[in-house]
């Protein structure tokens, strides 16, 4: 399986993290450990709902290449309209403790349904964040 790595940066952490939940990562271990993540697979998705409401769903997998057990991983999905604007900003987890985390050397997939973007919104991808990442 082939992956294609688009993480485009690190945002920035925020936070505590409550007893026996995990090691949030500072900003320079985030950093460092962001090398170690590939998504692959993204694709998105639009359909209409029964009210004609738009859905748009960005689907994909996560690999974890490096040595450290993830609890969480948080993207910032960024939404611009033809302009180059920003109409929405929003923080999804794609890796979640409650669903299993992410060991070394495993692969994840995900969804994200979006069903509030903005009539300006571009039609095309979001840009995509790491937001935030929590170590077991």
């Amino acid at each position: 399986m082939r992956f294609l790595l688009v993480i485009l940066g690190l945002m920035g952490l925020w936070g505590c993290s409550p007893a026996g939940s995990g090691t949030v990562a500072s900003p320079a271990e985030a950093k460092a450990y962001i090398r170690e993540l590939a998504l692959g697979q993204v694709e998105m998705k639009a359909a209409e709902s029964f009210g004609g409401q738009q859905l748009v769903e960005i689907t994909g997998q996560i690999r974890n290449n490096g040595p450290r057990v993830l609890k969480k991983v948080e993207l910032n999905c960024v939404f611009f309209d033809p302009y180059g604007q920003v109409v929405l900003r929003e923080t999804v987890a794609i890796v979640r403790a409650d669903k299993g985390g992410l060991k070394s050397n495993e692969t994840r997939p995900f969804r994200l349904p979006f069903d509030t973007l903005p009539k300006t919104w571009n039609q095309v991808m979001p840009q995509m964040v790491i937001a935030g990442i929590v170590f077991e």
